[in-house]
């Protein structure tokens, strides 16, 4: 068992999967996660993954954030997979130049070289989507090279006849993997977390997907990253009780000033929920 001097809400616990050997974390508090989508340089914010609108300066955002009391960052290039082009890696320079907690990048990462890149920009850890589903093994991989802790694996699912299935390419690519079935395997393949977007919440402001959060919480030993729908604090309390989520990802609610993010973090400390204020 190893404790993380960064990371002081985590602990590592090694284990063994068929990729190998791992890092599992167990994680000792909730997490309050902003999420930075970038386009074209620029952080856009949108509903249903449509209709994006500017929401200003990602670098300004991040260190506002991370003065906030945030727990980690979250960036997703999010247009990176459908342009057939790399994740901006000198944004992620200026970004993590000007935070001091654990930043996830995303987007466009299709191999070890695109992941050095990244850390040496960097970044914490990265979230691969598209190219995970495409070719599964690259999880495999990153596991091996990096260590489970640095991989997270992005979820987009939206409800079609009545099945969760995942999406490719930001949303705009149906495929007919079940998304609990898919949580499951990147959970044996090596991924160290699982970062879940319901398409059908996102935006909405009306709460997350907590059953199927729950779901796949319930069933998976990686911590579960929800995304998509949060309008409200209470939003927040539900996904981590009913949800059994073990992060709670957001974007318009902060971006726009419409909760704070020290707020929030008291509203759940005085409901019982084990969170770092």
């Amino acid at each position: 068992m190893l404790q993380n001097t960064r990371y002081p809400f985590l602990i590592f616990y090694k284990s063994v999967n068929r990729a190998g050997y791992k890092f599992e974390s167990i994680m000792l508090a909730k997490r309050i996660i902003p999420c930075l989508d970038i386009k074209d340089g620029k952080t856009v914010k949108g509903v249903n993954f449509l209709e994006l609108k500017d929401a200003g300066d990602p670098v300004e955002l991040a260190k506002l954030y991370a003065e906030q009391g945030a727990d980690e960052l979250v960036f997703l290039d999010i247009t990176a997979t459908v342009e057939k082009r790399k994740t901006l890696v000198e944004l992620v320079k200026k970004i993590a130049s000007v935070i001091n907690i654990p930043f996830t990048v995303g987007g466009g990462i299709s191999s070890i070289e695109d992941v050095s890149a990244l850390l040496n920009a960097g970044a914490d850890k990265i979230s691969i989507n598209s190219s995970a589903v495409k070719r599964p093994g690259l999880i495999d991989e990153l596991a091996l090279q990096f260590g489970s802790q640095c991989v997270v694996v992005a979820i987009d699912t939206r409800e079609v006849n009545g099945f969760s299935l995942v999406h490719t390419h930001g949303g705009r690519t149906s495929t007919d993997i079940v998304t609990q079935i898919w949580a499951k395997e990147i959970e044996n393949r090596g991924g160290g977390e699982i970062l879940l977007t319901s398409m059908d919440h996102d935006g909405c402001k009306q709460g997350f997907a907590n059953q199927l959060t729950s779901e796949i919480s319930s069933n998976t030993n990686i911590p579960v990253i929800a995304s998509g729908g949060a309008g409200s604090m209470l939003d927040f309390y539900d996904v981590f009780t009913q949800g059994q989520a073990d992060a709670g990802l957001a974007a318009s609610i902060f971006h726009f000033k419409e909760i704070e993010i020290q707020e929030l973090k008291l509203f759940l400390k005085n409901k019982g929920i084990d969170i770092r204020v």
